[in-house]
């Protein structure tokens, strides 16, 4: 196996002559020079460490991440979310730390507090410089982290547990790749995904040269790029892979807390490694009568007291995990996904069934009866789960041919910048030199409220407005009226918050942003705080590739990982940003934005190849201790009197069989998910029975096939319910089951007690 270790034992100095010594190391050296066969620390020059942690957050009453819809609120859980880390480091020099998180974007609170916390247990191991903090952008999981007020009005402010379990997730995961820090390789590879994103504002894009867009054969960019990390010892452990498709397969109907297309790879590709299609699936025709007498032994549960780790404990990929080595990490990072769609059926009218309007995307002029349709319409979950198996697939691909590996050393650059007013050196438009321009403050158009094709806006907004209207200028003047050098910055975007120049009751939005190289070998991955579009995405990675290579041949592998450190909404083209679609209303920092950025970047590469320092420019706020939320608390939970939490309120029917493709749905009296998120946990179990009274976990609330579903009769209701839905796979082996739930119940002086119950046993034929 390649980099498997020889086992040299090299003597002790002090037990050999100096001659014996010196011939020993010189006869060692002509041994390792003839021979093809790696030791460690030989060929392999870095240690590889991967991490994973729970960041699933609030799974009830939380407003979701981005949509910004004020009723879209969490009410359980469609599969777990997960911050996944790496750590490459070269033994005594240089290392670098890339987590990507199943979260909407990166925060910079988030980073602050998570750089703050390695700072304390590894002192300056760890820092802004050489530690990036990524987001998959699924739309389907719990606001009210990141500290900027217009990122948090839909969550009615800051929700501490959100921002909690991402900032000790990704502190956990990090902690995790340390310890699991050993002498491996990494190989990278390339190819193209097929059918797993379209441009949703092709008008912008066409409005970019004609010349460029000769380049390029697709109007989004198709490439994946995966590396595979292989420890010396123990094989392949984990791959990471950059696409640009956005996470919205999932509507913003849906409340149940979701990785989203991305998050569904991911899950798919680590259940691909470890479990290896254990399950069996052998007839039991011939044994049905035989189930069927078994489960009819085992009744419904009643609900009963429980431990907190008890949930924990049963979880499924917790009896996957092996004492001597961790678990396949797999983790699929977003890229320049600005105006990459994953509903690729393409954008319709809810009331015609023809397309939208090109240019607006609009149906008789309203934007809210666009809607674009994705591979598994009109089923959102089929949706993301074709998009994920899509990713998935290709990954494995790349992950089983990588034979590329990355050599060379490990580098960083990292420096905060005020985009509100950069100066920027531009081309002279007709040509003929340059000129000095200056990015803005940060301004919001109107296009930004009508929304995209994923998920449109309301009232009479439209995309490629570039003109406005009073009656709502008046309203964003309200706030705050821009004044006329920020309504000249922005041109032609008509502003419709000046969210740059508001301040009460703190910062609107941000000034001050990261960016960032990682480079390991010939892998180069550029950090930005925001979503690039296709096109601007491509500028960028060419204009960095031309300084690092010096136009040479060079072979590198350029990544974009958006959404990383912090966020800042759009990065278009000019070109785009003139046509005003919803992408370019939300480049924040006016026409010259993407300009700033290959600028910025250009200075960190030159200053990756001469080895130089980078001043480390402005400090971002940290504005923590101003943040307010207006979440109302859980106090306390209730059921019937005559029932327990945990009890079943619909069980399976008696004497039930179903087959592999079915629904199972149980109705358990349960309690509010805020009370403990269960992080490592789990909400809802399927478990097996093994020979006649033994029950081990098949499936829990981390599997695809699986949801977790709370309700309440009435929003002010102590009463809830939780529903656990199991569609059965193909894949399931035939036997006797069950459903079970954790929770744990609020009572009225703030006591919380966990509980668990099950259902009748039925059989799987």
């Amino acid at each position: 196996m390649a980099g498997a270790s020889m086992g040299l034992q090299v003597p002790s100095l002090n037990v050999c002559a100096r001659k014996r010594c010196r011939l020993f190391w010189v006869s060692l050296v002509v041994l390792l020079l003839a021979s093809s066969t790696r030791v460690a620390f030989s060929d392999s020059k870095y240690l590889v460490g991967l991490g994973s942690y729970d960041i699933t957050g609030p799974a009830a009453d939380v407003n979701m991440m981005g949509y910004a819809m004020m009723e879209q609120t969490t009410s359980g859980v469609h599969f777990r979310l997960r911050a996944r880390s790496f750590i490459v480091a070269e033994p005594g020099k240089n290392r670098v730390v890339f987590v990507n998180l199943d979260a909407c974007m990166a925060s910079q609170i988030v980073t602050i507090k998570v750089l703050e916390r390695l700072k304390a247990r590894y002192g300056e191991l760890y820092t802004e410089k050489n530690v990036a903090i990524s987001g998959i952008h699924t739309h389907a999981g719990p606001a009210g982290y990141l500290q900027y007020v217009v990122y948090i009005v839909t969550s009615l402010g800051f929700v501490r547990q959100s921002f909690d379990a991402l900032v000790d997730g990704i502190e956990q995961s990090i902690i995790q790749a340390h310890e699991n820090l050993r002498p491996g390789s990494i190989y990278v590879n390339n190819g193209e995904v097929i059918d797993a994103g379209i441009n949703r504002s092709p008008s912008a894009y066409l409005n970019n040269p004609t010349e460029e867009r000769s380049k390029y054969k697709y109007d989004v960019d198709k490439e994946m790029t995966l590396i595979k990390f292989v420890d010396d010892e123990w094989g392949p452990i984990g791959s990471f892979n950059w696409f640009a498709t956005h996470g919205t397969s999932m509507s913003n109907t849906n409340s149940l807390i979701s990785g989203d297309n991305k998050g569904a790879a991911a899950r798919f590709m680590e259940d691909w490694f470890e479990q290896n299609n254990s399950a069996s699936s052998e007839s039991v025709q011939n044994r049905e009568h035989e189930l069927l007498e078994l489960a009819a032994s085992f009744g419904s549960a009643p609900g009963k007291p429980a431990t907190k780790i008890l949930s924990v404990a049963q979880r499924v990929r917790s009896a996957l995990r092996k004492a001597d080595k961790p678990s396949f990490v797999s983790a699929f990072c977003q890229s320049n996904c600005g105006d990459v769609s994953p509903n690729v059926l393409g954008a319709f009218c809810k009331d015609t069934g023809l397309p939208c309007d090109f240019n607006h995307s609009t149906c008789g002029g309203k934007n809210e009866l666009c809607v674009a349709r994705g591979p598994g319409y009109p089923d959102e979950f089929e949706s993301t789960r074709v998009i994920g198996e899509r990713q998935f697939r290709r990954a494995v691909e790349l992950f089983n041919n990588a034979t590329e590996e990355l050599t060379g050393q490990i580098d960083y650059r990292h420096t905060y910048l005020d985009f509100s007013q950069l100066e920027v050196m531009v081309p002279k438009q007709g040509g003929g030199g340059t000129e000095a321009v200056k990015t803005c403050p940060a301004a919001m158009g109107f296009a930004f409220a009508a929304g995209t094709i994923d998920g449109s806006g309301a009232f009479d907004f439209k995309q490629g407005d570039d003109k406005g209207n009073a009656f709502w200028k008046m309203v964003g003047g309200m706030l705050k009226a821009p004044n006329e050098e920020q309504i000249a910055c922005q041109q032609p975007k008509p502003i419709l918050l000046d969210t740059g120049e508001m301040t009460l009751p703190y910062q609107w939005a941000p000034s001050v942003l990261p960016i960032q190289i990682l480079r390991v070998g010939q892998l180069v991955i550029l950090s930005v705080p925001g979503e690039f579009t296709t096109m601007a995405g491509r500028r960028l990675r060419d204009a960095v590739k031309q300084v690092l290579t010096n136009d040479k041949n060079e072979k590198l592998h350029v990544v974009i990982a958006g959404l990383t450190n912090t966020y800042s909404q759009y990065i278009t083209t000019f070109e785009e940003y003139e046509i005003q679609r919803y992408e370019g209303a939300s480049t924040l920092y006016g026409p010259h934005t993407l300009s700033a950025y290959i600028q910025e970047f250009q200075k960190l590469a030159g200053a990756l190849v001469r080895d130089q320092t980078v001043e480390p420019g402005p400090q971002p706020p940290d504005m923590l201790s101003k943040q307010i939320s207006m979440l109302t608390p859980v106090l306390m939970d209730t059921t019937p009197l005559g029932t327990n939490f945990g009890d079943c309120s619909t069980d399976v029917p008696m004497n039930a069989t179903y087959k592999r493709g079915s629904m199972v749905s149980v109705v358990f009296w349960s309690a509010c998910p805020r009370n403990d998120l269960m992080t490592e946990g789990t909400f809802a179990l399927v478990e097996i029975l093994q020979g006649t009274d033994t029950w081990v976990p098949a499936y829990d609330d981390d599997d695809f096939c699986l949801r977790f579903i709370w309700s309440r009769p009435a929003k002010l209701s102590s009463r809830s319910h939780a529903t656990i839905e199991w569609r059965i796979p193909q894949s399931a082996t035939p036997g006797v089951y069950r459903i079970r739930h954790f929770g744990a119940a609020k009572a009225l002086l703030g006591s919380v007690r966990h509980f668990t119950g099950s259902s009748s046993a039925f059989v799987v034929a």
